[in-house]
């Protein structure tokens, strides 16, 4: 195992107690993604409550022609890969306007890189694909280079990070764009309760499989002892932070034990552990918090039910 693998391994455990330790507890979500979790989160893209990629990708597929001609791209990078199934869009785009040359998906979990990585590689021949692994706070240095550079955030993968998570790294990408370089961000935006409460309650319960699995991949990394059955499932809408909030709420009171490095837990009864959050977005705030790190949103396109927005962003020198 490399110096860099295992560095980051260590940091993910560190982060883990952190905030294991916290109130309300919480699991980063990376925990979320090994290989059954990639699985299962493809399932979910297919769910018919589950809308966000559908609708993104009726933006993608009426505007991506226009960023490929605007950008001029020659490399295209993805953050927070997964299965790059929306990157679709600008990938052919860029293509057909001859200018792409590399794509470089860029995820934390080597599981969901493979699973994208090989997909486009195959559909793409004429495309170098470098897959980089590397999370958004310390490895943003690992990109090329080489421009004009197209980066994409898609499937409102941004909504999953804290306000101070979101701005660090939009200020983080804004140092990071050249001159010729452009940003490009997906967001679910706010709407009706009833639908965004159903879009991660799913009939078949592949959401709620896909949060537990988190408990299941932590016990066999840490020696962890989660139950499963002391855990019931919610995803419910918070209104004041604007989020839907998936976790696990203690059935009982009850301790746990993490041996890598050995620390108790205890959860109350009706304790919450947080698994993930998923912000939801209006255009003003997107605009607020780019304007915040230094980037100008340059065109806003939403679907036709104005479920979905794709914001291009630039750097403000630009």
């Amino acid at each position: 195992m490399s110096s860099g693998v295992t560095d980051a391994r260590s940091a993910l455990h560190d982060a883990t107690v952190e905030q294991l330790r916290a109130h309300p507890k919480e699991l980063p979500a990376v925990w979320l993604y090994d290989e059954r979790g990639a699985q299962l989160y493809e399932r979910i893209m297919q769910l018919p409550e589950y809308y966000l990629p559908r609708r993104e990708a009726e933006v993608l597929r009426s505007h991506a022609p226009e960023i490929a001609r605007r950008t001029k791209a020659r490399t295209l990078v993805e953050l927070g890969a997964g299965s790059a199934s929306n990157t679709r869009y600008l990938l052919d785009a860029l293509e057909r306007a001859r200018t792409l040359e590399r794509f470089v998906p860029f995820d934390a979990s080597p599981e969901m890189l493979e699973l994208g990585a090989r997909a486009v590689a195959a559909a793409y021949p004429r495309v170098s694909v470098d897959a980089v692994v590397g999370d958004f706070e310390h490895d943003l240095d690992k990109l090329p280079r080489r421009g004009p550079r197209l980066v994409t955030f898609l499937g409102s993968t941004i909504g999953n990070l804290h306000a101070d998570e979101r701005v660090k790294l939009l200020g983080a990408l804004a140092a990071i764009l050249e001159k010729d370089d452009a940003l490009v961000i997906g967001v679910d935006l706010v709407k009706d309760v009833v639908r965004l409460e159903a879009a991660y309650n799913d009939a078949s319960g592949v959401t709620e499989a896909f949060v537990r699995n988190a408990l299941a991949h932590v016990n066999r990394e840490l020696d962890a002892t989660f139950d499963q059955r002391r855990f019931a499932y919610e995803a419910r809408w918070d209104p004041a932070n604007e989020w839907m909030d998936m976790g696990l709420r203690a059935r009982e009171a009850h301790s746990v034990q993490l041996q890598r490095p050995p620390i108790e837990l205890t959860f109350a009864a009706g304790e919450w552990l947080r698994v993930e959050i998923s912000t939801k977005f209006r255009r003003a705030g997107i605009e607020q918090d780019a304007a915040g790190a230094g980037l100008a949103l340059e065109s806003w396109w939403t679907d036709a039910a104005g479920d979905f927005g794709v914001a291009l962003l630039s750097g403000k020198e630009t």
